[in-house]
């Protein structure tokens, strides 16, 4: 018999002591009763096995890419070359950090540790992401402003043939990432319904696909016109376009990260609205943030003076499918207390 053994013996003696016979009947009963249906999962991570699936192939196309670009820059003395191969290096990074995320939410699911589950894995992985994509834009930033000051001899027909087999590789990993993933439910702001690891990882081969058109204008512009001047000129806009799509990832990825309510979701008013319709309950303290891909947690407190079972209060939330955890404090107000 272990240790604990003789203290849990001890403590059901000592409560049973002050228990009449019926009493002591239904504890047992209770004790030795199914109560699962009462336990709620916290696994709220949908299936990403296709997106994680097509990380992994964007990842090997992109690394071969990248390979194959160093490799033969070192060869060519082609400085465009080794460029474009280490600035491909920053995107290899970022979806490492896509995959990476995915295998540690799929892994931990079921951990009892993750209180909420392991769907802001996914978003940490995102906001990571975003700085990568964040810094990319800066360093493209200021190294278009230096060339603007200090050009450089521009191989036009090599650095062209470089920038159209980038675009159709980007084009390529783009369309194997596209996000065509739609939650059920009632929708509360579309920047909280779609997988925020996935879309960091699309708005980084988007970026690159960007940039690589704005490439082929500026240096056909340089070709045929002379507009050497063109090629750091673009890299500022396209630098500005991509540090606004960083910025905007961040924005929705911090948000949910720091447990804040989504600005675009209309879901504390639609719990009020459905809790007060009686005309007489009243919350009192509601809490309500994502703690995954379109799905939402709440804490909502009711007090009325004369409460409903938690049971029915949840029957009158039941219609919103994207409250997968919800708890309830009901208070009760007596008669002279009035409800403000």
């Amino acid at each position: 018999m272990s240790n604990a053994e003789p203290k849990s013996g001890a403590w059901h003696k000592r409560l049973y002591s002050f228990c009449s016979m019926e009493n002591r009947v239904a504890l047992e009963s209770m004790h030795r009763s199914d109560h699962s249906r009462f336990r709620q999962a916290h696994d709220f991570v949908p299936d990403f096995s296709k997106a994680e699936r097509r990380t992994r192939i964007v990842i090997g196309i992109t690394a071969v890419m990248m390979v194959l670009e160093i490799t033969v820059g070192l060869f060519s003395h082609s400085m465009a070359l080794l460029a474009d191969g280490w600035h491909m290096s920053t995107h290899v990074t970022a979806f490492l950090i896509t995959a990476v995320a995915y295998y540690l939410a799929r892994r931990h699911a079921s951990n009892v540790r993750f209180s909420f589950g392991t769907g802001k894995i996914g978003v940490l992985g995102g906001f990571a992401s975003a700085v990568v994509l964040a810094v990319v834009a800066l360093l493209m930033a200021g190294e278009s402003v230096r060339r603007l000051f200090a050009p450089l001899t521009i191989h036009f027909n090599e650095a062209i043939g470089i920038a159209c087999l980038g675009l159709a590789v980007n084009l390529g990993c783009a369309f194997l990432l596209k996000d065509d993933h739609h939650s059920e439910g009632h929708s509360h702001g579309s920047a909280h319904q779609h997988d925020l690891n996935l879309r960091a990882a699309y708005l980084h081969v988007l970026a690159d696909a960007f940039t690589s058109v704005l490439a082929i204008v500026a240096l056909s512009g340089g070709k045929f016109f002379g507009w050497a001047w063109l090629d750091p000129v673009v890299g500022v806009v396209g630098s500005g376009v991509v540090f606004s799509w960083a910025y905007t990832l961040l924005r929705d990825t911090s948000g949910i990260l720091l447990d804040r309510t989504p600005p675009s979701s209309d879901l504390p008013e639609e719990i009020r609205r459905a809790v007060e319709s009686d005309g007489d309950s009243l919350v009192t303290d509601l809490h309500v943030w994502q703690v995954g891909t379109g799905k939402f947690a709440a804490i909502v407190s009711i007090v009325a003076h004369q409460p409903k079972s938690s049971d029915e209060y949840r029957e009158l939330l039941r219609g919103h499918r994207e409250l997968a955890h919800l708890t309830i404090e009901t208070q009760h107000c007596r008669e002279h207390e009035p409800i403000s």
